[in-house]
């Protein structure tokens, strides 16, 4: 980890730390980064695509030309409503019509918008719109039985630059969001070497990062992915988890799909009772899981009526897939499974249509770019012998240099010739192939989300009849991934799981970060140098599982 002798660069005042000018520049000569901006390249696609069909969502039924218009009428609506180029907006939308129509017409404005789950609460919300000082909220009505309308009440009351709050479905006290349009009118290009959309890190700290993406850097990010994953104009995507996730928006997802000319269907839920009959109905060749969510697919094939043989690609993601699972998936769904291990921070590996069924299932894929630049350290930051595990660090064309507004997390969170240090512990093969070992970093994967321990102790602690607490992740007996345990030192009578999740959802927390467990212990076992020793409460809890 040896730096340079210049300093990085300052971060610019949209809040990204940009790649050296040497660096950029030879990104550009190599044609990673085309200089077009992300609603730009919507209507190279538009003026290419024409009148095939672009996006399937419920009642929607979207060609290309129709989605470049609708996306020049909201743009042209947001100008109405004060949105400057620059401006960020928080984003909590579900998988519906509006969402690439929205993401489109920020494009087109040039204003930023910071992609957040519908899984959030106050909790993270009220965060993110405080860190990004977003002067807008586009939410739906209701999705999930919660109504999104009081959450942004709370919002408000908490991020007082939140100037909008734009609504998909019932408006209630705010703006309809199918309202906001108006006459289209050209705008100014944004700059593609800067900021076009902030992503959400689950990360390991106690609060949620957000991501700085350029137009530059998530345009070869998708145009790779396609090109990597072999779509064409004949590819039916199927975007049935969060689209608000890298995932599924551009590894390759919807912005890769659309970049070949082909069709991106939505669905609310991965769920099979939603995703198979889209898979049936739309012909879909392409889709993505975590695995958790693999094993109940494969259940429901088996008494599922819907015909799903079409589909040809199963990419699985978000948390390592275990072998066993990835040799049953193409007798058991009749399609080819893709390893992909990646982070919203840039760097993307993909196991490849050539690769020999072992390395698909022992492997997490090989990196995307010729350009991505990889480093496997030791806890001392000297590079491991070849085929030894160690900590990932990564620069390239597509991977972020600084967190945003983040300057004491980005100066341990990179190195100072610019490596991202993501945490994962990985092997590396003669081939290029990674295998991933686990995680450096203190998180738990709990159904494809990366949930920081150290965020669910600090809100745990919180409970009156909490003293202490650990969070360690189990294996998941129900499938892949880790549950959340909390091992707590309490005050006085112990709450019980029930009582303590519904303290936490009271607190605004996002459900996938509540503890599935809680057992108590007299006091945390300790380490020698006066850490708290979860390899020890692992081997506790294990020997009462046991017992």
């Amino acid at each position: 980890m040896t730096p340079n002798a210049t300093e990085p660069p300052a971060p610019l005042p949209s809040g990204l730390t940009p790649w050296p000018a040497e660096t950029a520049a030879r990104y550009v000569t190599s044609g990673h980064w085309d200089g077009r901006p992300l609603g730009a390249l919507l209507r190279d696609w538009a003026a290419r695509y024409g009148d095939r069909l672009a996006i399937v969502a419920g009642p929607d039924r979207l060609t290309y030309r129709q989605l470049d218009e609708r996306a020049d009428r909201m743009a042209a609506g947001l100008a109405d409503l004060g949105i400057r180029a620059g401006d960020r907006v928080l984003v909590q939308l579900p998988n519906t019509g509006a969402f690439p129509v929205l993401f489109f017409a920020l494009a087109r404005l040039g204003a930023i918008p910071a992609l957040t789950l519908p899984a959030h609460r106050l909790t993270e919300i009220g965060h993110l719109a405080r860190l990004s000082g977003a002067v807008a909220y586009v939410i739906a009505d209701e999705y999930a039985a919660f109504d999104y309308r009081e959450l942004a009440a709370a919002v408000r009351a908490e991020a007082p630059e939140l100037r909008h709050v734009l609504v998909a479905g019932d408006p209630g006290p705010y703006t309809a969001l199918a309202k906001v349009e108006a006459e289209p009118r050209r705008f100014p290009e944004p700059d593609p070497a800067d900021v076009a959309l902030l992503l959400v890190s689950g990360g390991t700290t106690g609060v949620p990062k957000l991501i700085p993406r350029t137009h530059n850097d998530y345009g070869y990010n998708a145009r790779a992915s396609a090109e990597a994953c072999e779509l064409s104009d004949e590819t039916v995507y199927l975007a049935c988890l969060p689209i608000a996730h890298n995932f599924p928006l551009a590894c390759p997802g919807m912005l890769g799909t659309l970049s070949v000319g082909g069709r991106v269907v939505l669905s609310l839920s991965p769920a099979p009772g939603d995703a198979f009959p889209l898979i049936e109905a739309e012909h879909v060749t392409h889709t993505a899981l975590v695995p958790p969510l693999i094993p109940l697919w494969i259940d429901a094939a088996e008494w599922d009526p819907a015909d799903i043989s079409s589909l040809r690609v199963l990419q699985a993601g978000g948390s390592k897939l275990s072998a066993d699972l990835a040799r049953t998936i193409p007798d058991t769904l009749g399609c080819a499974v893709q390893q992909v291990f990646g982070m919203a921070e840039g760097l993307l590996n993909y196991t490849r249509s050539e690769d020999d069924p072992e390395t698909v299932a022992l492997t997490q894929g090989r990196p995307l770019s010729a350009d991505d630049e990889l480093r496997i350290v030791d806890a001392d930051g000297r590079p491991v012998a070849p085929g030894e595990a160690g900590e990932l660090l990564v620069r390239g064309p597509y991977t972020l240099r600084g967190y945003y507004r983040a300057p004491e997390v980005n100066a341990v969170a990179f190195t100072p010739d610019g490596f991202y240090c993501s945490g994962d512990l990985v092997r590396q093969l003669p081939s290029g192939h990674l295998i991933v070992e686990g995680r450096v970093k203190d998180t738990i994967d709990r159904n494809g989300e990366s949930v920081s321990a150290e965020e669910v102790e600090s809100h745990v602690v919180s409970h009156p009849q909490v003293r202490r607490c650990a969070a360690v992740g189990l294996p998941d007996p129900a499938g892949e991934g880790e549950r959340i345990c909390a091992v707590v030192v309490p005050d006085g009578p112990a709450p019980t799981v029930q009582a303590l999740r519904a303290f936490l959802l009271e607190r605004g927390v996002a459900a996938f970060k509540l503890p599935d467990r809680v057992e108590t212990i007299a006091d945390l076992p300790l380490t020698a140098i006066g850490k708290i020793d979860k390899k020890a409460l692992r081997r506790m809890l294990a020997a009462r599982d046991g017992a």
